[in-house]
């Protein structure tokens, strides 16, 4: 019952549609039933001879309004029905996706792209199915089923009762089976989740797979994840191979019922042949609602498997999200403070502890802090707990003297220009990958941060220029040309506090210097906090902080650290070696 509150909002906003719909749908019903009744009129003419051939072209022409009729209000049904059970897919859609945007990075840590995409797709489909369809076939099996045993009773109940007979197995029948569908729909489900990632994985790096000729090991491993798929699928059909022909015996079951009695009482005159005809009629009438009822007990378990899957997702909240009484952040000066701050990652604090312990940080309005550590150091976690990508759990982070946590989210970020490790390009334009934060923009806006990151010349290139379609992920361009697309971006953000993590990593050194010297110009009046392995890159910082194992364990400036000789001025005299061997 609380994953049917997900759809309820929207029966409610189309109920006008759905009653619309509901009530062509039962003047359908009632029409179908005028068919047998236009039927036994003729053929109890006929079998006593009194009817002429104009007769015969008044039954027609009452079957053939009877049709058009049935025609017009079935549009009117399905246009109703149908089409509210597309707009219910639809906003269940949007809400996803909303709510998917509402969660914290650490969420999609743990959940893989091919289950969210089986969430977007294959149970947004099964609940539409259960709305539109199972509406419309539980309506059939309600009004028609109950209209047709009403007329069959008006012909005769004895027979009636006698046909009705195999109705109870078919409930029960119904009830045994709907369990096992439920529980094996879920599992389906879940192995198309699993069966989707697997095939977006292979198709995202299918050039390392080339590269590698791995092309039959990932075959044969999609092809182990389509087998559990093909596994469970099979393991439904079992239950659906036996639960179908059993409605569909127990239907024959009554035609043969009526076909013995009926013929009997039509022999000895207790009803007329076109009694017969027309029961024989409601019955096979009848025989779609006894179906129904096996169809609408598959869509309603599909749907309401999928149901509960999205229920789970919107129970699940973020975990970074603004407390009540958050403050507004309004234009920040850029004043950046950790006190005392460690951070792990979920429950696990890894062979080495926690990620980062007792990270003591103080970086003035204006001022500019360079980091760097080793691979795994925990610089990267420290830089994602500014814009609150992730909360700490002990100490804190401070802007401007107030608790990050104290405020809105929106406006924390709105102050925060960004480039992150691993640069992320959607598969647009250069020109509309660039202006992400400001679409609108002019370009003698775009154009002269392009020419800070080092990026104009290379577009101008192209034979589209900023028009330039770079494809999923960017994978037109190199591991650079995605670095300097990222940063054009963020000075393109006239934020107080810009946030670099290793933004010259995939350039050569003398571009590398270039953006650089690009940085510091635009960092006059703004806060800089820049992560780097390349360690020449930092020399202009008013202080550098050196991690290890997630600790601070080196702090001064470009001097101060040389003189210390620790793991700063080993690793910068090394790299100068390797710079000027290179050069």
């Amino acid at each position: 019952m609380k994953a049917l509150r997900l759809i309820k909002p929207y029966l409610v906003e189309l109920r006008l549609f759905i009653a619309i719909g509901l009530l062509s749908l039962m003047i359908v019903d009632f029409l179908q039933l005028m068919i047998p009744r236009i039927i036994k009129q003729a053929v109890d003419d006929l079998s006593v001879f009194t009817v002429g051939w104009r007769t015969l072209l008044i039954y027609g022409f009452e079957i053939l309004l009877v049709g058009i009729l049935i025609g017009c209000f079935r549009y009117g049904w399905r246009r109703c029905l149908i089409g509210t059970s597309r707009r219910v897919e639809e906003g269940l859609r949007n809400r996803l996706f909303s709510h998917l945007q509402t969660l914290s990075p650490g969420y999609f840590d743990t959940v893989t792209t091919g289950d969210l995409m089986a969430h977007a797709t294959n149970d947004l489909m099964n609940i539409r199915m259960a709305i539109g369809m199972g509406l419309v076939a539980l309506t059939d099996a309600i009004v028609l089923g109950s209209a047709a045993v009403g007329f069959m009773a008006y012909i005769d109940v004895r027979l009636t009762i006698f046909t009705l007979i195999p109705a109870p197995f078919v409930i029960v029948g119904a009830r045994f089976f709907s369990k096992r569908m439920h529980r094996l729909y879920g599992r389906v489900q879940g192995d198309f989740s699993d069966l989707t990632e697997a095939v977006r994985e292979r198709f995202a790096g299918i050039r390392l797979i080339k590269a590698h000729r791995r092309e039959s090991l990932e075959t044969e491993k999609v092809a182990e994840v389509s087998r559990r798929y093909i596994t469970s699928n099979l393991a439904l059909a079992k239950i659906l191979g036996a639960f179908f022909p059993m409605m569909i015996f127990f239907t024959n079951l009554s035609s043969a019922v009526v076909l013995y009695l009926g013929g009997k009482q039509t022999i000895t005159a207790d009803i007329t042949p076109g009694d017969f005809v027309a029961f024989m009629s409601y019955l096979s009438l009848l025989t779609w609602p006894m179906m129904a009822m096996g169809w609408v007990s598959n869509l309603i378990q599909r749907g309401k498997a999928s149901l509960d899957r999205l229920q789970r997702i919107f129970d699940t909240y973020p975990d970074v999200a603004d407390i009540p009484d958050a403050r507004s952040v309004g234009r920040a000066r850029g004043g950046i403070e950790f006190r005392n701050v460690s951070f792990t990652y979920g429950r696990a604090s890894g062979p080495n502890g926690p990620v980062l312990s007792e990270i003591d940080i103080h970086v003035k309005p204006g001022g500019i802090l360079g980091i760097v550590g080793p691979p795994g150091s925990g610089k990267t976690t420290l830089l994602s707990l500014i814009p609150r990508l992730y909360d700490v759990k002990e100490g804190g982070v401070f802007l401007d003297g107030h608790d990050i946590r104290s405020l809105k989210i929106g406006e924390l970020r709105s102050n925060i220009a960004f480039v992150p490790q691993e640069p992320f390009l959607f598969a647009g334009t250069i020109r509309d990958n660039i202006l992400l934060n400001n679409p609108n923009s002019a370009v003698s806006e775009l154009v002269p941060a392009a020419r800070e990151a080092c990026l104009h010349d290379t577009v101008t290139s192209f034979p589209k220029g900023y028009d330039t379609v770079v494809g999923e992920k960017g994978i037109i361009l190199s591991g650079g040309q995605k670095q300097r697309v990222a940063l054009a971006r963020a000075f393109m953000k006239e934020a107080p506090l810009l946030i670099l993590d290793d933004p010259i990593s995939q350039v050569d050194t003398q571009t590398g210097e270039a953006i650089i010297q690009a940085i510091r110009s635009r960092s006059r009046g703004k806060t800089v906090i820049m992560a780097s392995h390349r360690l020449s890159a930092l020399t202009f910082a008013d202080r550098i902080i050196s991690l290890k194992n997630g600790r601070i364990v080196e702090s001064g400036t470009h001097e101060e650290l040389i003189a210390a000789g620790g793991y700063y001025a080993d690793t910068y005299g090394m790299q100068e070696i390797e710079e000027a061997f290179n050069a």
